[in-house]
């Protein structure tokens, strides 16, 4: 009893079903934490001087020094505007999981986003009142068709999703480099014309006490976005057939859920989420497109759907955990002299730790569920005893 005890209170500490979702990949990041300090020691640096510049870098504490008007704001204005395709992308994957599929096409659905939207708003003189909001309609319709393409091929010619995803990552990635560089190409940068001011999804030279900075657009939506999927999934109809249809299709099928409708609408959701991540992150910060590249974002978001444990308010804490670790490595490396691969190990590790995060739940299950035979031998049940004395 005296062993299992510290074990037993660990096991209640993680073991609220309700806060599982935070709980457990917190502990796992805390584990990663402590590893990657292992290794920073081991290459004859500080680990406190390594993880302060990372938040310095991403605009959580000041550096030591600013110049030309900008301060810790500006980086983490820089970093938010990082986040927000960062946290659609993890919506859009964490919806298709929640359904039973894999949207490993998040990146081709951004980029085909981003290009239609450029070329339609992005290259024409409509004002910023009109462009912009066309630019996100664009990128959810657009998106959502992409999506609902890979589930209509998925239900009507049981074509799995990962391999219709992955050739029409190709197939957009090489069309769209033709397009850029035969009409769109920028002869001087060699990617395409920068998109104009009026639709591009971010206010620029903001200045405030004297600090230059901008504001991404996306930002408040991408918040709504989350806390709309949790709605959807948790609260609703059509959130409880998407589940239902993931945990197992059959059983589904045999309740009266269309699954194969179900499908066609969890991909276009994903596909919709996943065009915002594009028009955000090509109409963001980066203002052009890179011919022949996917974004890594796209791939990215996977690790942190699951970081997040695939849902959608831990999304928001993954999608700035791992936004802040790529913001803040170039800082790191320059300030205390560790490489930004290092950036890189750090997220390897949290996902590493993190994907223990299946083992840590049936465990605390097991920790959990072998208390009651501990307090058998302390402690008789009223009900016990009654029942004794009935028998008497």
């Amino acid at each position: 009893m005296t062993k299992k005890k510290p074990l037993q209170l660990f096991a209640r500490l993680l073991g609220n079903e309700r806060w599982q979702f935070i709980t457990i990949p917190a502990f796992s990041i805390l584990c990663s934490l402590v590893a990657i300090s292992v290794i920073i020691l081991l290459i004859g640096k500080n680990p406190l001087e390594a993880f302060s510049s990372l938040l310095a870098g991403a605009g959580w504490i000041a550096k030591s020094n600013y110049a030309g008007g900008k301060a810790a704001f500006t980086d983490f204005m820089d970093m938010l505007d990082a986040f927000t395709p960062m946290l659609f992308a993890a919506l859009a994957v964490t919806v298709a999981l929640k359904s039973g599929l894999f949207n490993i096409g998040v990146a081709g659905q951004m980029l085909l986003s981003g290009f239609i939207a450029t070329v339609a708003v992005g290259y024409s003189d409509l004002p910023s009142v009109v462009a912009r909001p066309l630019v996100l309609l664009i990128g959810i319709v657009v998106g959502a068709a992409a999506g609902a393409l890979m589930g209509w091929l998925k239900d009507r010619f049981n074509i799995h999703e990962v391999v219709s995803s992955i050739m029409l990552n190709y197939i957009f990635q090489y069309v769209i480099s033709f397009f850029i560089k035969t009409r769109y190409i920028d002869p001087v940068s060699r990617q395409s014309r920068m998109a104009a001011a009026s639709a591009r999804l971010e206010i620029t030279d903001i200045k405030i006490a004297g600090v230059t900075t901008h504001f991404p657009l996306g930002l408040v939506l991408a918040l709504i976005a989350a806390i709309g999927i949790w709605f959807l999934l948790a609260k609703t109809k059509t959130g409880l057939e998407l589940t239902a249809t993931g945990l197992n299709a059959k059983s589904a099928r045999y309740a009266g859920i269309r699954t194969g409708r179900t499908l066609i609408i969890a991909m276009g959701i994903s596909g919709a989420l996943a065009g915002l991540a594009g028009v955000t992150y090509y109409l963001g910060s980066v203002r052009s497109i890179i011919p022949g590249e996917l974004t890594s974002v796209g791939f990215d978001s996977i690790a942190v759907a699951l970081l997040g444990n695939t849902h959608p308010l831990g999304n928001i804490a993954s999608s700035l955990l791992i936004t802040t670790l790529t913001s803040g490595s170039t800082y790191m490396s320059s300030t205390v002299g560790v490489r930004q691969e290092i950036a890189s190990l750090i997220v390897g590790m949290i996902l590493l730790f993190s994907a223990c995060g299946g083992y840590l739940k049936l465990w605390v299950q097991r920790a959990t569920s072998e208390q009651l035979p501990d307090k058998g031998s302390e402690s008789v049940h009223p009900r016990t005893i009654s029942g004794q004395e009935e028998q008497a």
